[in-house]
C-alpha cells in the first residue's frame, strides 16, 4: 500500500497531460471509496444545463465488504419536455483500504456504457481518495475514459474531480467542488445530508450549482442527487 501516494501522483499526472477529445460535461457525482457489507441502494442523479436534463436511476448492491456493483439507466430532457432513453451502464467500485488505516483513504472505480439505439460505448477507469483534517474532508477523484464505436471517432478523455467538505453535522454538510477537462472547468457550492430512517436505512442528498470557468462550460450547471440506502 505504500505505493498507492505515488501512484496517484502519476495518475494526476496522466490526467492532466492525455488528450481530452471526448464531448459532454465531467460534472457529476463526486466519489468516495467506501463500501458497506450488506447495503443496498436506489440513486437517481440529475444534472442541468443549457436547457438539458440528463438523470440516472441505478440500483446498487455491495457483493463483499469491499466492492460495490451498481447498474444505471440514463435518460435526457431537452426542451421539448421527452425523455429520451440514452444509455445504460455498469459501475463497480472497490475500496482498497480500510478506512484510517493509512493518512488517506484509498479505492478504485471502473464504469462501462453503452449507447441504448447506437454502437457507441464508453469505458472509465481511476483512481478514488479521500483524507480528513479535523472537520474538513478532502476527496478527488481520477478518472480515464475512453471513446469508442461505428459512429465516432476513438477519443481518450481524462478529468479531475476535487470536493472539500465541511462536517457541521450529519443532517448538513457544505462543500465546494472543482471539475476539469478538456470540455469542463467548473467549480461552485454544494449541500448534502444524511436522514436516518429505521434500522439500515438512509436517505442520502447532494444539491450543487456549478458555475463555468470557461467559455466551454455551462455558465451554470445543477447537480442533484439522492440515495436511498438499505
Amino acid at each position: 500500500m505504500k505505493l498507492l501516494p505515488n501512484l496517484s501522483l502519476a495518475l494526476l499526472a496522466l490526467v492532466l497531460n492525455t488528450p481530452v477529445l471526448a464531448d459532454g460535461t465531467s460534472i457529476d457525482k463526486v466519489y468516495h471509496p467506501y463500501v458497506q457489507p450488506l447495503e443496498r441502494e436506489v440513486e437517481l442523479r440529475m444534472i442541468s444545463a443549457n436547457g438539458e436534463e440528463k438523470y440516472r436511476l441505478g440500483l446498487g448492491k455491495s457483493l463483499s465488504d469491499r466492492l460495490f456493483i451498481e447498474g444505471y439507466l440514463i435518460t435526457t430532457n431537452t426542451n421539448s419536455d421527452n425523455l429520451d432513453f440514452d444509455a445504460y451502464e455498469i459501475e463497480l467500485k472497490y475500496q482498497l483500504t480500510e478506512q484510517g488505516e493509512y493518512s488517506a483513504d484509498w479505492g478504485v472505480i471502473a464504469e462501462l456504457e453503452k449507447a441504448h439505439s447506437n454502437d457507441i460505448w464508453e469505458a472509465k477507469a481511476g483512481l478514488i481518495s479521500v483524507k480528513e483534517w479535523g472537520r474538513w474532508v478532502g476527496t478527488a477523484n481520477f478518472l480515464v475514459i475512453y471513446e469508442w464505436g461505428d459512429l465516432i471517432e476513438n477519443e481518450i478523455e481524462s478529468s479531475l474531480a476535487l470536493q472539500a467538505r465541511y462536517r457541521y453535522s450529519r443532517f448538513f454538510e457544505p462543500a465546494i467542488e472543482l471539475y476539469s477537462s478538456q470540455n469542463t472547468r467548473g467549480l461552485g457550492p454544494v449541500v448534502m445530508g444524511d436522514i436516518k430512517l429505521s434500522g439500515r436505512k438512509k436517505l442520502h442528498w447532494e444539491a450543487g450549482a456549478i458555475l463555468g470557468l470557461d467559455t466551454k462550460t455551462a455558465d451554470n450547471t445543477w447537480r442533484l442527487l439522492t440515495e436511498f440506502e438499505f
